[in-house]
């Protein structure tokens, strides 16, 4: 009974505003084609790129306005690129996997390289826990449906435990972060920047990152609609993704100053949140459509989603005909 409960929870996080899809359809089919809709996170590259403002600059010549549009989380942004309200925008590992299994109309574009160490699970200082196995009956808090869900089942498979072991309990990070605060929860599985927040203000103590366990990929998505009558507006969006995450590994002190005012936290807790994240945006490889597949199947193996997916049934390819992993040609070298 509870791994159903968890299974119908889980996928009705994106189906139920999914379900919304079809009264919105022609909506969004109306909508100017001229405007390409963003939707980002508090944190991560396209805060940068929305900072910066070169990605305006280059689809003005093209006569296509950018307009942003910030969410709360991954689950959320999906939901939003599926009803039409965006057309593109950025989520970690598992809120792509959940969204799909919803129905969700979305494409893989790219993916930013492995940031294992930017989300862990976090105890507080004085805590007895020294160790995942000691999570066993425990209450840990996380973002249902996100990138740290799999952390959590990863470490929990790693430590010799099952998923069943532990007393998940599902918040969002605002809310994660005052029970942990509190003590109603033992743990908290969370990612940059609130990681880098509870290390500094809360000297939180690490009890296992990602590292040895998961990729921790950031991935683009578009809107499936969107990206195959506009690919030539795609591969410009994630040529200026992967220009402004260069730019960022080369000027980290520059990123720092401009992120952390937007993100409301001190120069110290941004600059370890930048430096833990990876830069360089990539097409899809199949080594990344393979990963990705692994995390789906892990899901549907705890009943988690209720069918087997296929990730590469939604990776993007170019209708233009042209070979969508050789452009922009600068791609294939990024780290």
């Amino acid at each position: 009974m509870r791994t159903v409960t968890l299974r119908r929870s889980l996928v009705a996080l994106f189906a139920a505003t999914f379900a919304f899809a079809a009264i919105t359809h022609v909506q969004a089919a109306a909508k100017d084609k001229s405007v390409l809709r963003i939707g980002y996170q508090k944190y991560g590259t396209l805060v940068l790129l929305k900072a910066n403002g070169t990605l305006e600059k280059r689809l003005a010549e093209q006569g296509i306005e950018v307009k942003w549009t910030e969410f709360p989380g991954g689950p959320q942004l999906l939901e939003g690129l599926n009803v039409g309200s965006v057309d593109f925008g950025t989520t970690g590992e598992t809120p792509p996997v959940f969204a799909q299994a919803a129905g969700a109309d979305l494409l893989y574009v790219a993916y930013e390289p492995a940031a294992p160490t930017s989300e862990a699970i976090l105890v507080p200082q004085d805590s007895p826990l020294k160790s995942v196995a000691d999570l066993k009956g425990k209450k840990i808090a996380l973002n249902k449906g996100s990138n740290v869900h799999y952390l959590l089942v990863r470490a929990l498979e790693d430590a010799g435990l099952k998923y069943s072991d532990i007393q998940p309990v599902y918040l969002p990070p605002a809310d994660a972060r005052a029970a942990f605060e509190r003590g109603s929860v033992d743990a908290w599985v969370i990612w940059d920047p609130f990681q880098a927040a509870a290390e500094h203000q809360l000297k939180a103590r690490t009890l296992r990152d990602g590292q040895g366990l998961v990729s921790n990929h950031q991935f683009y998505l578009a809107s499936k609609t969107y990206a195959e009558k506009n690919p030539q507006v795609v591969v410009a969006l994630v040529d200026e993704i992967r220009k402004i995450g260069e730019w960022t590994k080369a000027n980290t002190d520059a990123a720092t100053a401009q992120v952390a005012p937007l993100l409301g936290l001190s120069a110290a807790i941004t600059r370890d949140a930048v430096e833990r994240q990876r830069y360089g945006a990539q097409l899809i490889s199949p080594q990344v459509v393979e990963a990705q597949q692994k995390i789906a199947d892990t899901f549907t193996d705890l009943k988690l989603i209720p069918k087997r997916l296929v990730i590469k049934d939604v990776i993007w390819t170019r209708s233009d005909g042209a070979p969508t992993q050789a452009a922009p040609a600068k791609l294939a070298t990024a780290q």
